[in-house]
């Protein structure tokens, strides 16, 4: 029950948005925008700084993520079809679950992207390691995604929402951040060290398991109230 409710509801936002394309499209542009902007800013005479790409990727990530978690649940509060998704005979955690994977796969597909983007514009060797390139990118994406579903759920029904999410978002997710940076500097040094790297990828993969974990324990409680 638990796995097919998953299903459902990421097939269900899934298929909504390959029809409107409304998050997608806008992610993906605020995203290209942010490394444009920084581009034009940071890279001189074709040289960029050293370990820019780092940090630019990061922040097109977060700020871009932030914009998609605003409209997590805009479709069922619009619709006004959030309580009877509550209502239906299906575990509240699943739902979460549900819109976790639909946000992460969503911001996969921009980053998809953005990393050769950034590597072209910023004259990095961020494809030069893909395999410790794609599980830093996507530990960090799924915990910081899991901070912000639960957000964007409990701030479904106040006004100033658009407001409220990144302000109790970031101060949480920082941690993410920060390693996601060191991790990806670590990357693009000249002599990969393995060690480094693992070490930033354990510590994202324990902040996923704990952000997940407590998601699935307040969202129900949560959402109850």
């Amino acid at each position: 029950m638990f796995a097919r409710t998953v299903w459902l509801v990421v097939r269900k936002d899934l298929t909504v948005e390959v029809r409107s394309r409304e998050i997608a499209y806008t992610t993906l542009f605020f995203a290209v925008s942010c490394v444009l902007v920084f581009a034009f800013a940071l890279v001189k005479e074709g040289r960029a700084i050293t370990d820019a790409a780092a940090g630019i990727l990061w922040i097109a990530i977060a700020f871009s993520g932030t914009l998609a978690l605003g409209r997590a649940f805009e479709r069922e509060r619009q619709s006004e079809t959030l309580r009877a998704l509550l209502l239906a005979p299906a575990p509240r955690p699943a739902i979460y679950v549900g819109k976790l994977v639909g946000i992460v796969a969503l911001l996969v597909a921009a980053e998809i992207i953005l990393i050769p983007m950034i590597a072209l514009l910023f004259q990095a060797p961020l494809l030069a390691h893909p395999f410790w390139l794609a599980a830093v990118v996507v530990s960090g994406t799924i915990g910081f995604s899991a901070v912000g579903t639960l957000f964007a759920a409990m701030l479904v029904r106040a006004r100033s929402r658009d407001v409220l999410l990144p302000v109790l978002l970031y101060p949480i997710t920082v941690p993410v951040i920060i390693a996601g940076v060191r991790a990806t500097a670590a990357l693009l040094e000249p002599e990969l060290d393995v060690a480094i790297v693992r070490f930033w990828v354990a510590l994202l993969l324990a902040f996923d398991v704990v952000f997940v974990t407590l998601a699935l324990w307040t969202f129900e409680p949560l959402m109850t109230d």
